[in-house]
């Protein structure tokens, strides 16, 4: 028996923001980050909630450190808002989860509605149950999984988006299709999951490059927007994988962005997920999903799972070069004696990640070893 859910009510369009004036909350706590605050994003929001009380909380930064999110739940606490929002990437959106997770265990907090508004496309955090704090002494990600965070409401407006950098349009729309790939062939994958990894994968490849090129196509962004929110519907349902596993891993130690390292990252666990190049023929169930997807976005029409692993391999890679998108470890500046004094614990950590626990492939310790070795 499975048990599907997806509680999120998204609100997309152009319009989308306006809904919030009809709101019955009288108190809002917003989370974002400096840049969305000083670059007047931040002011559409506000200007639906004109006649509301609002307190916001503008001090996220990149992979948000548990002291910062220490530092937001008190000040929920304090103020006792009747709604959450989040504005901005994943930093703002996993942190605005964690305050909202942790206000309720150190306060008396009446939180019982939280809204997410993603600023880029790629995390999918607007719609899931998972979040990814940073300790920042140990240079470690720790994941928050909890039905708890879920966002009740996603808005989603290419408005929001459209002035989103060409590089950081790559890495989020990359981390877009990691999220899509990994879900696909995750140990609990389900049929739900694979319709939406099945359509949105057909709007990666079709609108990304769009998006990167000219960042003023709307009907670009919105399709990204909402194949992002699809991802994360996808992956949340049936896990992620050792792509993730390795990417928090990494980033935790040399903070290289997000979805720029699962891009990377990706063609090699394909390859080892798939048991290629090293036997005769892909055989294994991941090969043929694989290959399934390269059919899917038109990659390939054999029907050999080698062929369509290769094939699908191809494409991400193209796509990836197409945005001028860092191939190696070396190319994002990682030093590499630093990154081979850390390869041990790397290996360890990304073995513990909750996402490694769904990939297809059981890892040892060796290949994860072998794999990191791969990527400088």
């Amino acid at each position: 028996m499975q048990s599907i859910k997806f509680p999120t009510n998204l609100w997309i369009g152009e319009d989308a923001l306006q809904q919030l004036q009809n709101r019955e909350e009288t108190s809002f706590f917003i989370v974002t980050d400096p840049f969305i605050q000083k670059s007047g994003l931040l002011d559409l929001v506000l200007e639906q909630l004109s006649s509301k009380t609002v307190n916001v909380f503008s001090d996220i930064v990149p992979d948000p450190p548990i002291s910062v999110v220490a530092k937001g739940a008190a000040q929920i606490n304090e103020v006792s808002p009747e709604s959450i929002i989040a504005i901005g990437g994943g930093s703002s959106i996993d942190a605005a989860k964690a305050m909202y997770y942790f206000s309720k265990r150190t306060g008396d907090s009446k939180a019982n509605t939280f809204i997410a508004i993603p600023t880029t496309s790629g995390t999918g955090s607007e719609v899931t149950n998972f979040s990814v704090i940073t300790d920042e002494e140990k240079g470690v990600k720790y994941p928050l999984v909890t039905d708890e965070i879920q966002p009740d409401i996603a808005i989603l407006s290419p408005q929001l988006v459209k002035s989103v950098p060409p590089a950081i349009t790559a890495d989020t729309g990359m981390d877009v299709l990691s999220h899509l790939v990994e879900a696909y062939v995750a140990t609990k994958k389900n049929v739900m999951a694979d319709i939406l990894v099945e359509y949105a994968i057909q709007q990666v490849f079709t609108y990304l490059k769009k998006a990167y090129d000219d960042g003023n196509n709307l009907e670009a962004r919105q399709q990204m927007h909402l194949a992002s929110s699809l991802a994360g519907m996808a992956f949340t349902t049936v896990g992620l994988g050792l792509t993730h596993g390795l990417a928090h891993a990494i980033g935790g130690q040399f903070h290289i962005p997000h979805g720029r390292l699962n891009a990377l990252i990706l063609p090699h666990v394909i390859m080892y997920n798939a048991d290629l190049p090293s036997c005769g023929a892909a055989k294994s169930e991941a090969a043929a999903r694989y290959a399934k997807l390269a059919k899917t976005i038109g990659a390939s029409v054999i029907d050999n799972p080698r062929v369509g692993v290769l094939a699908f391999i191809k494409k991400v890679c193209s796509l990836q070069r197409s945005m001028n998108m860092p191939l190696t470890l070396r190319d994002c500046g990682v030093n590499q004696a630093d990154f081979m004094e850390a390869i041990d614990s790397l290996a360890d950590a990304a073995l513990a990640d909750a996402c490694t626990s769904t990939n297809p492939k059981v890892p040892t310790k060796e290949e994860v070893v072998v794999l990191l070795k791969g990527l400088i």
